[in-house]
């Protein structure tokens, strides 16, 4: 093969290789009813269902796997769970690196967009949130079932994305220095409610509640359109870093999520307020959003 058809065969198969990168790439962070439903055929797709196993058994989209929020998503102490436990979960839903993973909850967002955050954080690439909580849709629209859901096994080897969370000391020494965003109810962030020793806030931090990005009905959730959501976040600079937080790091995930996909650059401090409240040598506020 001469030098120059070398060349040629080398650049043919670079655009491929970039063609694909970008289509993982363009792989949506907030997944629409559309979407999911042109692609329940792809056998590249996981759907993952984050309700308590009672409420899957009830009925779920057909073939989506059962990964109860509170039993993998989260330790005995609302923390991260430890990175093998996540990957032996992963694999027995059946994820793979390559996977497309759709995650959904129930009348709330915030625990599958955990579930995302999550993925994110160990290293799936293409992963979303979908955009309406289940059942949310026109009868017949999207298939369900009864019948739990077993995949075949998946190999899932777990990448630590550092750049999208934060630990109690960065989350410090941003103080001043980053926008920090407290997703909890008004009542929390003034102060008046709190799960952790103290009540308040941390210093300087905005309150942008996590239920301000959907809106709720009787066991529905749907995510509000991406002009709501820009109207909602349309004061926050997009040209510096910004740290949520939350209660235990759920309303900050769907946070991280809405925040990420409109542009602004985000990461969530894991601890979040059971952890900040509860060490008594960390400043906090007490008020009304500033």
């Amino acid at each position: 093969m001469s030098g120059r058809r070398v060349l040629l065969l080398k650049l043919l198969l670079a655009s491929i290789f970039f063609l694909n990168l970008h289509a993982d790439n363009r792989f949506p962070l907030l997944v629409s009813l559309d979407w999911l439903y042109r692609n329940l055929d792809d056998p590249d797709l996981v759907i993952v269902d984050v309700r308590n196993a009672k409420s899957y058994r009830r009925g779920h989209i057909r073939h989506a796997v059962n990964l109860p929020v509170f039993q993998v998503f989260f330790d005995k102490n609302l923390m991260l769970p430890k990175i093998d436990t996540l990957k032996q979960a992963f694999e027995n839903a059946g994820i793979s690196n390559h996977s497309k993973v759709v995650m959904y909850g129930g009348d709330q967002l915030i625990w599958a967009a955990r579930g995302v955050w999550v993925g994110k954080l160990i290293g799936l690439e293409r992963v979303g949130l979908l955009s309406v909580g289940y059942g949310n849709w026109p009868d017949g629209h999207i298939p369900v079932s009864t019948r739990p859901f077993y995949p075949p096994k998946g190999h899932f080897i777990p990448r630590i994305d550092n750049t999208i969370i934060e630990t109690k000391l960065s989350t410090y020494l941003a103080l001043g220095k980053k926008t920090i965003i407290d997703g909890r109810p008004p009542e929390y962030y003034r102060g008046e409610k709190s799960h952790a020793k103290r009540a308040g806030h941390i210093p300087g931090a905005l309150n942008y509640p996590g239920s301000l990005n959907y809106i709720q009905k009787v066991r529905h959730a749907s995510l509000k359109s991406l002009k709501e959501l820009e109207q909602i976040y349309h004061d926050l600079p997009k040209n510096r870093p910004i740290i949520l937080y939350c209660e235990d790091g759920a309303d900050a995930a769907l946070n991280f999520l809405v925040l990420k996909r409109l542009g602004y650059r985000v990461s969530v401090y894991e601890g979040s307020w059971l952890e900040w409240g509860n060490d008594p040598s960390l400043p906090i506020k007490k008020g009304s959003n500033p």
